[in-house]
């Protein structure tokens, strides 16, 4: 045997060593060529590349079929759709908020479009359509193309609707309904009076709707009466109330849910903006925890059926429970019917220490805590009030108007 540690160059396989013959063939027998060809082996390949070509067919087939499916699912499927102007006449509600589903299934039912997709399209697809559709009551005819349908609703003039403006007293929104309605003055007044168990009043009201009338657009039919529409008010008026959990925010704030709504009232007709009605709600809370008179001119305007900017010293003399200058605590009711801004700003007023404000100009309405800075602010007040043509003459008597603030005279 050869040590390969003292003959590396003899190691099997290096140059000059002998060969090591594989176990098993005869000494002396011929070696196979490496590069002789296998019969079995060239079948095997022949199967091999067959198989792959199929598979290539197959699989690129099924893409093929794949993306020819994918092709067709990208295309919109054709919406049921009527054609030209339709005929007869049939009316259709939009109520306030409604989205153009609830839009297109109103049209399906009353048989005014053949489907809602038909609907939805056109009205995506009209940069007229956006935004365009106000509540009320559109009269429209059966089988009209969506197209027709759209361009009936997208007319602000064809919604047969009563609006009701964010602050007004009851008496102004009952005979809006009686003009609306085509009633004689009265009816519907007349209607709360008879009939006021059926508005869904909550029992502290005492029967009195004012402050439970939400100011919004309510559609109108030919069928639509007035407790119909007082109905719809106070449903609204109560899920506006119920927001956040009222009655526990009313609690934390001192108040009852009733003194809520005419605190909400009282912002309404006190604020110049909306940005400013939390502050405003805030200076009644605060006062109201001072034990300070609210001195508040809307109350007064109520009791007196006006609506002024001027207050004179004779006004804050009347003897009225709404006066509160004289009569501590909150007025006996609301004294309007407040919209959402201002419910949300009686639910969460803004935090601070005010107890006055005063509106110097429009746009210009300014908070203290301090009744030295009120009074100047009161005197910026009368001297722009005193600068206008239309403004009383300061030097008669009484004629100094106060401001719709607390805080015009002393607390």
């Amino acid at each position: 045997m050869t040590d390969q540690d003292f003959h590396p160059g003899l190691t099997p396989g290096h140059l000059g060593a002998p060969v090591l013959e594989p176990e098993g063939r005869p000494p002396g027998a011929p070696r196979p060529r490496s590069d002789a060809p296998d019969p079995h082996r060239r079948r095997n390949g022949l199967a091999c590349g067959l198989t792959a070509f199929a598979l290539v067919a197959v699989f690129g087939g099924i893409g093929l079929t794949g993306y020819t499916w994918f092709q067709h699912q990208r295309k919109p499927a054709a919406a049921a759709d009527y054609a030209g102007q339709g005929n007869g006449s049939v009316q259709v509600s939009v109520p306030e908020g409604a989205g153009l589903s609830q839009i297109a299934s109103a049209l399906v039912r009353n048989g005014v479009v053949a489907s809602s997709l038909a609907f939805t399209r056109a009205a995506k697809g009209s940069a007229a359509a956006a935004g365009r559709i106000q509540p009320g009551t559109y009269t429209l005819k059966q089988k009209m193309s969506a197209a027709a349908a759209l361009s009936v609703l997208i007319d602000p003039a064809n919604a047969n609707g009563l609006t009701i403006p964010e602050g007004w007293r009851g008496y102004q929104i009952f005979a809006a309904i009686d003009k609306k309605l085509n009633l004689p003055a009265g009816t519907t007044q007349k209607a709360v009076q008879d009939q006021g168990a059926e508005l869904g009043l909550p029992d502290f009201a005492k029967g009195s709707p004012e402050g439970y009338l939400f100011p919004a657009t309510y559609a109108v039919t030919d069928g639509t009466t007035a407790l119909d529409l007082l109905k719809q008010m106070v449903e609204r008026a109560g899920k506006e109330f119920s927001r956040d959990d009222a009655n526990v925010v009313a609690q934390n704030l001192g108040q009852s849910l009733y003194g809520l709504v005419t605190v909400a009232s009282m912002v309404q007709g006190e604020a110049d903006n909306t940005e400013d009605m939390g502050k405003v709600a805030r200076v009644i809370y605060n006062r109201l925890a001072k034990g300070m008179p609210l001195q508040l001119d809307s109350t007064i305007n109520y009791a007196l059926g006006r609506s002024t900017l001027n207050t004179t010293v004779t006004d804050t003399r009347l003897d009225s429970p709404y006066n509160t200058y004289l009569h501590p605590g909150l007025p006996p009711s609301p004294i309007s019917n407040p919209g959402r801004q201002a419910i949300m700003a009686a639910l969460d007023p803004t935090p601070g220490d005010w107890v006055y404000f005063v509106t110097v100009k429009p746009g210009d309405t300014r908070f203290t805590d301090s009744f030295e800075v009120q009074q100047k602010n009161v005197a910026e007040f009368n001297a722009a009030r005193a600068a206008k043509p239309s403004a009383p003459d300061s030097s008669a008597p009484n004629a100094a108007a106060t401001p719709s603030t607390p805080g015009a005279a002393a607390p």
